[in-house]
C-alpha cells in the first residue's frame, strides 16, 4: 500500500445522522493519491460501520470492539501513520474547499508550525466562537450560561476576540473538531493523553504541543461543523465533561 503524504482520522460513535455527509465532503475536496482516511468506529450499533465498509472501501476502517473514547480512538490509528500531515476530524464536520491543502501548504512554508487550528464555522457560514487559550474555570461557566443572543466579555477573552483574528495567530487551544498536525509532532507527543475519555484532550493536547513546536490559528482555511453542544443538554455527557475538566485543572495546576 502507498504512503500518502496526508492522513486523516474521524472517530466515530453512532454517527449515522451525520457521516455520510462528512465523508463525502471530505474525499470530494483531497486528493486519493496522496489522502487516506481512516475511520476508528467505537463500537456503534446504528449501523456506521456497515454502512462504512460498503460504501467506502477505500476508507480504512478500524473496529477496536468497544468504546475507547475521542482521543483513544485518536490514538488507535498511531503506529499506521507515515504521512508528512495528520488531520483529527469530528464526524460531523463538512469541507467545502481544499482546506486541508491549504493549511498543508501553509506548514509547509513555515516549519517551524507544527499544529494548525482552521477558523471554524456553523454550516450557515456563522462562526463558532471556540476557545483559544487555555481553559480556565471562569471561561467555562461563562461558556455554559452564554447568551446565544449576546457575546460577553469572558468568552471574547477566551476566544481570542479581543485580537485581530483576520490573519494567523499564535494561540493556546485548538478545538478537536478539526485539528491539522504534523505527523512527527503527533507521534512525538503519543497522540492525545488517554486519561479524558471525551472534552479537554484537545485543550491538553495543544497545550503539550506548545513545549514542542508553534501551535497557530490559520483562518485562511475554512471547516464548518455541526456543533450541537451535547453535554449542555445530556446529563452522561456533561458529567463526563466535568471529570475531564477536573483531570485537566489538576494536572495543569490551573483553575
Amino acid at each position: 500500500m502507498y504512503n500518502p503524504l496526508i492522513t486523516g482520522c474521524i472517530v466515530t460513535y453512532n454517527n449515522m445522522k451525520c457521516i455520510e455527509q462528512t465523508i463525502d465532503s471530505i474525499l470530494e475536496h483531497t486528493d486519493p493519491m496522496k489522502f487516506r482516511l481512516y475511520v476508528v468506529d467505537n463500537h456503534s450499533t446504528d449501523g456506521t460501520p456497515d454502512f462504512i465498509r460498503k460504501k467506502y472501501p477505500q476508507v480504512c476502517l478500524i473496529e477496536p470492539g468497544y468504546n475507547k473514547g475521542f482521543g483513544a480512538g485518536h490514538n488507535v490509528v498511531l503506529p499506521m501513520l507515515e504521512s508528512k500531515y495528520h488531520f483529527v476530524i469530528n464526524p460531523d464536520i463538512i469541507l467545502r474547499d481544499d482546506a486541508v491543502d491549504k493549511i498543508c501548504a501553509f506548514m509547509d512554508e513555515n516549519p517551524d508550525i507544527g499544529v494548525v487550528s482552521p477558523k471554524i464555522c456553523f454550516p450557515d457560514g456563522t462562526l463558532q466562537v471556540l476557545g483559544k487559550r487555555n481553559p480556565r474555570l471562569k471561561y467555562l461557566i461563562a461558556s455554559r450560561f452564554r447568551d446565544s443572543e449576546k457575546m460577553n466579555k469572558l468568552l471574547e477573552e477566551y476566544a481570542m476576540l479581543d485580537r485581530d483574528l483576520s490573519s494567523p495567530q499564535d494561540i493556546e487551544c485548538t478545538s478537536g473538531c478539526f485539528i491539522g498536525f504534523r505527523t512527527e509532532i503527533f507521534k512525538q507527543l503519543g497522540g492525545f493523553d488517554e486519561r479524558y475519555f471525551m472534552y479537554f484532550e484537545d485543550a491538553d493536547i495543544s497545550r503539550e504541543a506548545k513545549k514542542l513546536t508553534r501551535v497557530v490559528y490559520y483562518p485562511y482555511a475554512t471547516i464548518y461543523h455541526v456543533w450541537e453542544r451535547a453535554s449542555k443538554s445530556n446529563k452522561k455527557l456533561l458529567m463526563i465533561h466535568i471529570k475531564s475538566m477536573f483531570k485537566y485543572f489538576i494536572k495543569w495546576k490551573t483553575i
